[in-house]
């Protein structure tokens, strides 16, 4: 495997989370290994469906388009039918074409390509709007809901209705997003058509996503507890990375707006720089150094331990994490997790992210290597502003405000200064500050009427906001069930509705199969959740500040910031590298190839990875998210501090990959400055990487500690401030009362008078008249005004 093939799967990663490997299209995830029965069920309906309508023993791929047609056709009138058991064998017909046909094919290749045929065949026909016109009425099964409610355990016949419609849609909408070099004209047309018709309010005037937002909620509630909460969050994140984009698409949005602000174009892309760092090696451990010395005396040649990350030293720089010898150990007493260094092979330890690399180049070939930090610097117009206060102070003895063009009395070095500021000033030339600045002097005029544009981003948020409290409590309480450091509470709700069989594990074989079986269900979970949130975060962001500040705020207000570090506060190595997987019980493997004999061996051994792509993909994600609700929030970032989070985010830098180590960085550079001078003594090898890795801000002594930020902090005066103008800008943009019977009365003297007030031309000429038949010889009543009328 070589470096170039890891950094394509890196990207990968970045990218949606679609691994190079088209198997992910089928979404092996969706199913659970408690389900593997059902595929032999779904094939056994069809098979049964098909023969009865007279194909005179053809198998479905030989016939032809016009007859495929016909079937389906078929099918979908079948679904109308009122027997609810006659619905359920058809959906399964349905879901086993979606599946591809998998009995008729040899490969997973065929199985692959068949399925794509078919789901783009049933779109075409209409089956998507006949599952969602099935789906609303499972929801509203008042009866299943209180049958469940009154079960004292739930298992998968409670959801099998349920799971069988989602499961279409979910591949329906999977299989249609992923785009292809060798895609038909009409199936991208079909593409967009689709794509615009789940981002519209085409469904009960709503997106598709919120009708599964409903689903969580109602589920998290306890009023629906047979809900497949994974199938739900699954098929709610692929809805959103439809619709909305991932951040290829975030990127290209990105640079768009920009040029229609006519902004300058962005010093770099941020996906494109992640792709090209590499990962540091983690501090020496002790078995790492006592291997080091083992080879030594077989006489290999090994100066330093984890020769391998230096023949990846692109840089030819030296490894900030590098150790020496066991002086250099920087670990502190608080953050010594005697598990960490053992659960995993040093060997391996030092591969788990890594391929082995190449083979050793010559020296001379790396002096062509770019050198140099791999972001371009960065400043805030409020430090611009600071450093002139403080030199206008020094020098002339007074301050101008925020003026920053005004240099008069400054010497020359300090012109110089403001200008290499102003070059890479940011916050001026950003695209959120230029939205605000136009939003401003839009409202600054009353009779100003803002034309928001109807963007999917735009419909999802208008639809959210009114249950945006409980959209992300009920995704929090999800997250909290499924995190590997969360213990079993008697309150706490049951998310293996969809896993548990009807008849419990007899033997240890079955018992094994069911734990991994668990596990992978809860990994699937965190996965779906917090690739959804991050998404959420960029394109709300993205489509204006406030919508995503407000949904940071609930965020906060959840106790989202110690939930991610409560989620970081494991053996994080253990997490990466935990093989709860069964290959052969893997779709399409399990339906396409001979089944082999299990047993408790083969389940002990796990997969051959090294480490787990979906364990990765969570973590970075709540990285991500943990990194989005504190920056330039000084309030939120001590809840870092007051939380101990420095001892468990430098536990993290062990994993080696190097986007998961730069936003370990980032979130340990904001809070470097609150953590002491002995802290920053004693980690100076993690200083040095984040002067390597993190984008630089001039101005900014994060590593001294001597900032005017460090200060008390008020939490609730800054949320507070904070949901003020949130409201604000909620109510002048989506208040629809403006004009009815709830619009404010202006109680303000000076603003009434000082309103213009047409009056006739003739006025003027008969003005004492009517102030004195008007207003003087009109008793007034001052107690009438008092009492009710």
């Amino acid at each position: 495997q070589s470096d170039s093939h890891s950094n394509d799967l890196i990207n990968k990663l970045i990218a949606d989370d679609q691994l190079t490997d088209q198997s992910s299209v089928l979404s092996t995830e969706l199913y659970s290994y408690t389900e593997e029965p059902e595929f032999a069920l779904n094939r056994d309906y069809f098979e049964e469906d098909f023969r009865s309508h007279g194909t005179r023993g053809r198998r479905w791929i030989e016939l032809m388009a016009e007859e495929q047609r016909a079937y389906v056709m078929r099918l979908l009138d079948a679904l109308e039918v009122t027997d609810r058991d006659k619905r359920l064998k058809v959906a399964r017909a349905i879901l086993y074409l979606a599946q591809g046909v998998f009995d008729e094919c040899d490969t997973e290749v065929d199985v692959l390509h068949w399925s794509r045929h078919n789901v783009f065949l049933l779109y075409d026909m209409g089956i998507f709007t006949a599952l969602l016109e099935l789906l609303s009425m499972e929801i509203d099964n008042s009866q299943a809901c209180s049958s469940a409610v009154r079960k004292p355990a739930i298992s998968l016949a409670d959801s099998t209705e349920l799971r069988v419609l989602l499961s279409i849609m979910y591949l329906m909408v999977e299989t249609i997003r992923v785009q292809t070099e060798d895609d038909r004209p009409e199936w991208r047309s079909a593409r967009e058509a689709f794509k615009n018709e789940l981002g519209s309010p085409l469904y009960n005037g709503e997106p598709f996503a919120l009708l599964l937002f409903t689903m969580v909620t109602k589920f998290c509630s306890m009023n629906a507890p047979h809900f497949p909460m994974k199938k739900v969050l699954l098929l709610l994140w692929k809805t959103i990375l439809f619709t909305l984009g991932g951040f290829e698409e975030l990127q290209e949005m990105k640079v768009r707006g920009r040029e229609r602000l006519s902004l300058p174009p962005l010093p770099e892309d941020s996906i494109k720089v992640v792709r090209a760092m590499r990962a540091a090696s983690p501090p020496a451990s002790a078995m790492e150094l006592i291997e080091q010395q083992q080879q030594q005396k077989r006489g290999r040649r090994s100066r330093r331990p984890l020769v391998k990350q230096d023949s990846l030293d692109t840089y030819n720089e030296r490894d900030p994490f590098k150790n020496d010898d066991a002086r250099d150990e920087e670990e502190d007493p608080e953050d010594t997790d005697s598990g960490i260094e053992g659960e995993v092979d040093p060997l391996d330890r030092d591969v788990i992210i890594q391929p082995p690399p190449p083979p050793l180049k010559p020296p001379t070939e790396r002096v062509n290597f770019p050198k140099g930090l791999p972001w371009a610097p960065k400043v805030r117009e409020k430090d611009i502003e600071h450093f002139l206060e403080t030199s206008r102070n020094k020098f002339i003895g007074f301050t101008l405000g925020n003026d920053t063009e005004t240099l008069v009395g400054l010497p020359r070095p300090i012109h110089e200064s403001v200008k290499t500021l102003k070059q890479v000033r940011g916050e001026k030339n950003s695209l959120h500050s230029q939205v605000d600045t136009t939003m401003d002097l839009k409202y600054s005029n009353p009779e100003g009427e803002e034309e928001v544009e109807e963007t999917p981003t735009e419909m999802l948020y208008l639809g959210m906001l009114p249950n945006l409290s409980q959209y992300v409590i009920a995704l929090l309480k999800l997250l909290l069930a499924a995190a590997p450091t969360s213990k079993a509470k008697t309150d706490s709700i049951n998310i293996l509705a969809d896993v548990l069989p009807e008849e419990m594990p007899i033997t240890v074989l079955q018992s094994m199969k069911l734990g991994i079986d668990v596990n992978r269900h809860k990994e699937i979970i965190v996965k779906a959740i917090s690739a959804l949130l991050l998404l959420l975060l960029k394109h709300f962001k993205l489509n204006h500040i406030y919508q995503f500040e407000i949904v940071s705020q609930h965020l906060v207000f959840a106790n989202c910031i110690p939930l991610i570090l409560k989620f970081f506060n494991q053996n994080i190595m253990s997490y990466i590298s935990a093989k709860n997987s069964i290959c052969v019980l893997d779709f399409p493997h399990c339906v396409v190839h001979e089944m082999p004999e299990l047993t408790a061996e083969s389940l002990e051994a796990g997969d051959s990875n090294q480490f787990c792509w979906r364990n990765l993909f969570s973590c970075i994600n709540l990285l991500r998210i943990l990194n989005k609700l504190t920056k330039w929030k000084h309030s939120r970032t001590m809840m870092l501090v007051v939380f101990k989070s420095a001892p468990i985010l430098k536990r993290a830098l062990k994993v080696k990959q190097a986007m998961m180590q730069l936003y370990v960085l980032k979130l340990l550079k904001i809070q470097t400055k609150y953590l002491g001078r002995q802290w920053r003594k004693s980690n100076m090898k993690t200083m040095s990487a984040i002067y390597q890795k993190v984008r630089h801000r001039l101005n900014d002594d994060w590593a001294y500690g001597n900032d005017i930020d460090a200060r008390p902090w008020d939490f609730q005066a800054e949320e507070c401030a904070l949901r003020e103008s949130i409201e604000k800008f909620n109510s002048r943009r989506y208040d629809r009362n403006k004009n009815g019977d709830f619009t404010p009365v202006d109680n303000c003297l000076q603003s009434v008078l000082g309103q213009r007030v047409e009056l006739p031309e003739d006025f003027h000429y008969s003005y004492e008249m009517w102030l004195e038949r008007e207003v003087f010889s009109q008793p007034i009543q001052w107690e009438g005004l008092l009492q009710n009328p």
